[in-house]
């Protein structure tokens, strides 16, 4: 006999209050078989999946001893560690994972990596668990048969709309449909991506939501403007991050990926730490990219360390080659190649002194990783530590703006943005632009 579980945990606070859920189905006709919840007080995210993971094995080895089971998760963490393809680095995984794997002989459980939204089952009933632990009880089957369809199920991972205030100045939340738009707040033009601007103040408050109609993924032109229907299911997120400063940062100097590949200076470090105490909290990030330049990797595997997550590393996300301009200032670049920066200033399609890449080159590959991450990630909520002109780009690009936009951005070392993107091709943009509360 085979046998499916699907099973999800979440916590809101990462660590916080946490749950999870397991259902264990018949694959031949859909049935419910089982269904497994519990509130189990202060843990992370990853401890609660394992939990879910443990009790959906547990219920099959209670069932049908001898049933084959193939697993279910959108947790790629624990997808990835079960099926033996990564390792086990955090001291709280090894236990649990150990305990999993003593359930059922390992020889009779195969692991599959699924969307969110195709476990909405075991993450509502951690969330039902969650609620029930909020009440100051504890979840039961009754709890579950009593649920009424007039109550979606969450829109966000497991315990997001607990998030708390600090947390939502740094991880941006998703905007869903009916949210009123708001403009973009653009600064004096500045070259983009030169080092850090200054900092801006950290009174300043989040800002409002901006809604613009980008093209869907493959596709050659948006699906309209506005939001498209009223149901458009889970949006894949892409967060965006930039490094910690670097030793080049404070200069403003050019710092692209055709010069040397700077380390964090220890301002960076301690802004990399912060941040990922702030995502921590939030509790919302699934998965880590970075591009593979040193800035960007140092300032991701900080993250990534805190929420258990690993770092997969993407080329499409690396910085402009500035060609010759390397490690000059923008002062310099106009004394030495004044006719060069101007043709950059004027035009997309021109490039930096000694073959480097034009924005138009940059925007083309950032557009297809872009569009290959959605592909790969859909309805989930992907961290990209990268560079100012890939974010800059993702930007433009979410709002439909010029070329020459770039050069109306501001982007302060380790600053977070996000873009949600629906179903329909729309995408909602927020955007902070505060790495004060970071030093």
């Amino acid at each position: 006999m085979r046998l499916v579980v699907e099973a999800d945990g979440g916590s809101r606070g990462n660590p916080g209050p946490a749950g999870y859920g397991a259902v264990v189905l018949d694959p031949a006709t859909g049935e419910t078989l089982a269904e497994r919840a519990e509130y189990i007080g202060v843990a992370t995210n990853n401890v609660a999946e394992y939990r879910g993971l443990i009790a959906g094995l547990t219920a099959v080895k209670e069932l049908f001893p001898d049933a084959e089971v193939s697993v279910r998760m959108d947790s790629k963490l624990v997808v990835e560690q079960m099926s033996g393809r990564w390792k086990i680095k955090h001291p709280d995984m090894k236990p649990l994972a150990a305990e999993a794997a003593r359930v059922l002989p390992p020889a009779r459980v195969t692991y599959e990596w699924i969307p969110r939204e195709r476990n909405k089952h075991a993450d509502r009933l951690a969330n039902e668990a969650m609620d029930a632990g909020a009440r100051g009880g504890q979840w039961s089957p009754d709890l579950s048969a009593a649920r009424t369809l007039a109550t979606p199920p969450p829109a966000g991972p497991p315990g997001d709309a607990a998030a708390g205030a600090a947390a939502a100045r740094a991880a941006l939340a998703t905007t869903r449909p009916g949210t009123t738009a708001a403009p973009a707040r653009t600064t004096a033009p500045v070259p983009a991506a030169v080092a850090a601007p200054a900092p801006v103040p950290a009174a300043v408050p989040a800002p409002a939501p901006v809604t613009a109609a980008v093209p869907a993924p493959g596709s050659g032109a948006g699906q309209g403007t506005g939001w498209g229907g009223p149901d458009l299911g889970a949006p894949t997120t892409l967060v965006l991050l930039r490094h910690g400063e670097t030793a080049l940062t404070p200069q403003k100097r050019f710092s692209g990926s055709g010069g040397a590949d700077p380390e964090l200076s220890p301002a960076g470090r301690r802004q990399a730490e912060a941040v990922a105490a702030a995502l921590a909290a939030r509790g919302t990030v699934q998965t880590v990219i970075s591009s593979p330049l040193r800035r960007c990797r140092e300032t991701a595997q900080t993250v990534a360390d805190r929420l258990g997550l690993p770092v997969t590393v993407e080329e499409g996300l690396r910085e402009t080659d500035f060609g010759a301009w390397e490690g000059l200032t923008f002062a310099e670049v106009k004394e030495r190649f004044p006719a060069d920066l101007d043709a950059w200033l004027a035009s997309s399609k021109a490039a930096p002194t000694g073959g480097g890449e034009s924005f138009t080159t940059v925007a083309r590959r950032v557009a297809a990783t872009r569009d290959r991450l959605l592909t790969a990630h859909r309805g989930r909520t992907v961290l990209l530590v990268t560079h100012v002109t890939p974010i800059k780009t993702l930007v433009r690009l979410a709002l439909g703006a010029p070329p020459e936009s770039l050069f109306r951005m501001e982007l302060s070392a380790a600053s977070l943005s996000a873009v949600a993107y629906y179903a329909d091709g729309n995408a909602s943009l927020r955007l902070l632009n505060d790495t004060a509360h970071l030093r």
